[in-house]
């Protein structure tokens, strides 16, 4: 019966999405900070009003869900599981922000239209990561050593990430893009927010359509970052599905929120590193020190914390070491 749950949700997300675009941004427009900010809380809030829900449906099993997870799974417990995905993903999703603004300056596009390679991007990142939710949650079920699978790999991935430049991003090496340019002649004009248009009277795809593919490419490898982390905080499907939905949906709105600012948290990249190490190891631990949800989300929420905190006080330094009056060579004691 958990069926019509699925339903409800996903219904749910196909009417906020053509309400998004076709109600909200029918006309196109440069998004502001302001307005940025403004539609990233709505999207928060409504994360946070869907977690009360979510409450309730455990608390009282509606439809039977959360009866049929092996044991029964509380209302407070599958809150609280929820919230704790959502920070993870939110918190992953920063690194995915400053690939996408570097994506958007490697192909010049207009900031009038990134909010549409944004939108189609996003479409496409909640259908691949539903498959690779039940793919994960299939494997796990099936084969209950995957989860140390699954904690390795994210440990492994915070040593990449640790490692790992952003700044040498180059998508016309994508296999996926070469692929593209292979089958489909790509002009390197852009046709206002179109990803095809027509050029010598045969039609062609437009640098729009280009940074589309490598958003969509570049969310997949995120995604195989993340999903796994998510198992290490629930292993509830309908938890793990709909948290990965409320973090991707105000992605757009945080993108450009904070794209501009990203300089300014320059730690927040080593917050990620722990984060992805910790949710590793829980993992590794879990038949053996199950640690409970809310220690993971303190300990999530306090790595998190560090990192603002050390990013803004070394933005400051910088800020203040920028205002410092250099001394000039006249200013500086002869001693005579």
């Amino acid at each position: 019966m958990t069926i019509w749950l699925w339903i409800g949700f996903l219904s749910f997300v196909i009417i906020m999405l053509a309400l998004d675009l076709g109600v909200f941004h029918r006309k196109i427009h440069v998004i502001k900070m302001r307005e940025a900010f403004m539609w990233s809380a709505f999207w928060i809030a409504l994360a946070l009003l869907f977690n009360v829900l979510l409450y309730f449906m455990y608390e009282h099993h509606w439809l039977g869900i959360g009866a049929d997870v092996g044991h029964q799974l509380s209302g407070q417990r599958a809150a609280l599981q929820f919230f704790t995905g959502y920070v993870i993903e939110k918190s992953l999703s920063l690194d995915n922000i400053f690939v996408i603004a570097l994506i958007f300056a490697y192909f010049k596009v207009p900031a009038i239209y990134q909010h549409r390679v944004l939108f189609w991007g996003i479409l496409g990142a909640l259908v691949l990561r539903g498959i690779m939710i039940a793919a994960g949650a299939a494997l796990i079920q099936r084969f209950s050593w995957m989860i140390y699978v699954f904690g390795g790999f994210l440990i492994l991935t915070a040593v990449k990430m640790l490692i790992a430049r952003h700044d040498n991003l180059e998508p016309d090496k994508n296999p996926i893009v070469k692929l593209v340019r292979r089958l489909y002649p790509v002009t390197s004009e852009f046709d206002g927010q179109r990803f095809f248009t027509m050029k010598n009277g045969q039609r062609v795809a437009t640098p729009l359509f280009i940074a589309l593919i490598v958003v969509e490419s570049s969310d997949v490898l995120f995604a195989v970052d993340s999903i796994p982390a998510i198992f290490a905080v629930t292993l509830d499907p309908f938890i793990v599905f709909t948290s990965n939905v409320f973090a991707i949906l105000g992605l757009r709105s945080l993108y450009f929120a904070l794209a501009a600012m990203m300089e300014k948290f320059r730690y927040l990249k080593m917050s990620l590193v722990f984060i992805l190490a910790y949710v590793g190891v829980k993992m590794l631990l879990l038949h053996y020190f199950p640690i409970p949800a809310l220690v993971s989300l303190s300990i999530i929420g306090g790595i998190l914390l560090v990192g603002m905190l050390a990013s803004m006080y070394g933005h400051r330094l910088d800020t203040a070491r920028l205002a410092a009056p250099s001394l000039d060579e006249s200013d500086v004691p002869t001693g005579k």
